[in-house]
């Protein structure tokens, strides 16, 4: 059973999911403390995972090892600002999903010169699918990156970018990545309710093929555009139906989005960082 001390600060979803995730994962509930001024959510989490909670920032940090910033962006300079003095008498590893906040800015807001690990985590995190990219600050030690991507990966797949830059191309595709995927299954469940299905029946075909779509590229060695060579039969209707969304310049519309959201990751680091 892991027992390193662990704080998080905020009890929202993405903190309830990540300690589910741990707990199911082996790690020690006795060992997590949570703070939130929300009492009604500290309660339902000591109801559900019997973990230390505190309406106090500073008191569960005083007796941690790792803190996990869980707040939001607009938030998280005041936060960060109130907990610099315990972080830096304390020097644990600290972790933010906060979306969009630059390490710079939180070294700044923290006091600088803290082992910061700055994570970009997505909404399937909430049921144990999630997607994250972790980014270290020069400060993390090689154990403490072991920690921190043992804690992301509790809640799903896990893995380090070289370049923190690379962190608003990553809120582009997998950070807001859900959203696109719930609009092709919203459209294809809307058009096979149109072409005559019940709206239930609509709506399970369109989320088991959509389920059955990413297992079957999470599970094979091959690259998505062999798979999808793979199920296109010439003359087909497979084919027919490609041949309409190419035609209309969905690869095309899938980078102008992807760019855009890139952009506006970037627009939304600058103001959240000079405030």
């Amino acid at each position: 059973m892991k027992t390193t001390r662990l704080a998080f600060i905020g009890a929202g979803n993405m903190a309830r999911s990540l300690i589910g995730g741990l707990i199911a994962d082996g790690w020690d509930p006795a060992s997590i403390s949570v703070s939130d001024p929300d009492s009604r959510q500290l309660a339902t989490l000591t109801s559900h995972f019997q973990v230390h909670t505190n309406t106090d920032n500073n008191k569960v940090v005083e007796a941690s090892e790792v803190v996990v910033l869980a707040v939001k962006p607009q938030i998280i300079q005041e936060v960060a600002e109130d907990l610099g003095s315990t972080v830096q008498k304390q020097s644990p590893l600290v972790i933010s999903i906060a979306a969009g906040i630059r390490s710079s800015d939180l070294q700044r807001w923290l006091g600088g010169n803290c082992a910061l690990v700055r994570c970009m985590p997505n909404t399937p995190a909430l049921v144990q699918s999630g997607a994250t990219a972790l980014y270290p600050s020069e400060q993390v030690s090689s154990e403490q990156k072991d920690q921190a991507e043992t804690i992301l990966r509790a809640v799903g797949l896990a893995l380090w970018v070289e370049d923190e830059a690379l962190m608003d191309a990553v809120t582009a595709l997998s950070g807001s990545g859900p959203a696109y995927f719930f609009l092709v299954i919203e459209a294809l469940q809307e058009t096979g309710a149109a072409l005559g299905l019940n709206e239930k029946t609509a709506r399970l075909l369109a989320l088991q093929t959509a389920f059955g779509a990413a297992k079957m590229a999470l599970e094979s060695s091959e690259d998505a555009a062999v798979l999808r060579r793979r199920v296109t039969s010439p003359g087909g209707t497979t084919e027919k139906a490609l041949a309409v969304l190419e035609a209309g310049g969905i690869k095309t519309l899938f980078n102008d989005a992807l760019t855009a959201a890139r952009d506006r990751s970037r627009e939304l680091a600058l103001q959240l960082g000079e405030k």
